[in-house]
């Protein structure tokens, strides 16, 4: 028992310690050009509002990029975007359940399709159509998206810089002082056991490190931190294929380099669970190793999601990613969920600034609960050019400006870049062949013509 009242102490403290590290200096940011999408006719009656289209296109990118826009009866579009390497159509097959909708009655629109969302890339679609509504209604009200969700409690939100590996660790550190470089002051590394295959002895049968190949594993650790500031916070992940001994082994094995955390550690699924929903397992992770503990990118909702992990304290921060988790609304949900908790927020990100200026917005809302939000396209020379109306460098000495002078996501599409990156033809082309319902629970609408149970045809009511 004493033991085990030392080892919280020393997680406590080293939370504290951890999160003090954080938080930063904000750094003004530039200005940028004005929204058209500010000049909505105010005069125009949300009541009458109704949506009429949804239509997509996917960006070739690092991770592709499917971005939808929805359209209603008044000139009024909003944006959204599907999580990155999935595809519009886990979006676009939702257009029927919102066609002729007000966009304003956002719970209402989302609680129809809720039971069409999932975990990992099957969140994309409820989360993308979520990001346009809040567009839409801020455009049409006249604000920002955050202050649909709450208040702005943070002006600029921190960006976490993701590093590819390398299996030279001098080449890996000089990759991260780039980062240094940039102005970036949260950082994060990829650790993969995968990098030790020539290694001697470092790996066993199943991919994963001995005792040895950690001893390697935290050379890499070693040299990033020699190229950083003194304190700064440093993550990782993409470990390999852990279980539960293999990720207490690598937790215990980075506890002296004081992670910021360790990453999505368990891979191993149990009992036909995912393993990011095995709160019991990650419980176990946790309550071994003082390093911090962190999952979530792949998990949607709060209530069959992330409150299991949040109510057990099985982890010290979640990572809901925003395509993923639910959009706006669920993601805000989650993160006030998790401060009650005591549970840090961070955020994965890794596809536009259509979806990133959505999880900046929903960021600012956060409590100081919040670390930092990650960015997969730093050396991506046209990411920030796929969109107008913000400020740019829309990444500014490693902190987003939250857009609070612009209604709804505060930006509009640069049609030309995005043209010339697309994955195939077609931009924001007719999807009549989602105008049907295509994707459905038991629903009947009133009268229907059909065959009734005695085999009849008639356009009545057989059932309710």
């Amino acid at each position: 028992m004493n033991k085990q009242r030392a080892r919280w102490t020393r997680r406590s403290m080293f939370r504290s310690a951890t999160a003090a590290a954080m938080f930063g200096p904000l750094f003004k940011g530039t200005q940028g050009s004005v929204s058209a999408q500010e000049r909505v006719n105010r005069n125009s009656a949300p009541s009458t509002l109704k949506i009429t289209d949804m239509r997509a296109c996917r960006v070739a990118a690092n991770y592709d990029y499917p971005l939808i826009k929805i359209y209603t009866n008044q000139d009024v579009y909003g944006l959204g975007e599907v999580r990155d390497a999935g595809v519009e159509g886990i979006a676009l097959i939702l257009k029927a359940h919102l066609a002729g909708k007000n966009p304003l009655d956002i719970e209402g629109n989302l609680r129809r399709l809720r039971e069409f969302a999932n975990h990992g890339r099957m969140g994309g679609g409820y989360s993308a159509v979520d990001m346009a509504l809040h567009d839409i209604a801020g455009k049409v009200y006249g604000v920002p998206a955050y202050r649909l969700i709450g208040n702005k409690n943070h002006d600029r939100v921190r960006i976490y810089a993701d590093t590819t590996s390398h299996p030279d660790p001098k080449v890996y550190a000089e990759r991260m002082r780039k980062r240094r470089e940039m102005g970036l002051t949260f950082f994060k590394m990829d650790l993969q056991s995968s990098m030790l295959e020539d290694r001697a002895g470092a790996l066993d049968e199943r991919g994963v490190c001995t005792e040895k190949g950690l001893g390697y594993l935290c050379e890499y650790i070693a040299a990033i931190r020699d190229v950083l500031p003194p304190g700064a916070p440093l993550a990782a992940d993409h470990f390999g294929p852990l279980n539960l001994n293999d990720s207490i082994r690598y937790a215990r094995a980075f506890e002296p380099y004081h992670m910021a955390w360790a990453e999505d550690l368990l891979q191993v699924s149990e009992r036909n669970q995912y393993p990011y929903l095995n709160w019991e397992a990650y419980k176990t992770i946790s309550d071994a190793t003082v390093t911090p503990v962190l999952t979530g990118e792949d998990i949607f909702g709060l209530e069959g999601g992330f409150q299991s992990l949040l109510d057990h304290r099985a982890v010290d921060a979640i990572h809901p990613d925003i395509e993923t988790s639910g959009g706006l609304l669920e993601t805000k949900r989650i993160a006030d969920y998790a401060a009650m908790c005591g549970v840090q927020v961070a955020m994965h990100h890794a596809g536009s600034p259509i979806g990133g200026f959505a999880g900046y917005h929903c960021a600012a809302t956060f409590g100081n609960n919040f670390l930092a939000m990650e960015n997969h396209a730093l050396d991506m020379p046209w990411w920030q050019d796929l969109v107008t109306g913000v400020p740019k460098p829309i990444i500014d000495k490693g902190y987003v400006k939250v857009p609070d002078d612009r209604p709804g996501l505060g930006l509009e599409l640069n049609d030309d870049v995005i043209k010339e990156h697309l994955r195939r033809p077609g931009y924001f082309e007719p999807t009549g062949m989602f105008d049907d319902v295509i994707v459905s629970g038991f629903r009947t609408g009133g009268p229907w013509p059909h065959y009734d149970e005695t085999g009849k045809w008639c356009n009545c009511v057989t059932y309710e």
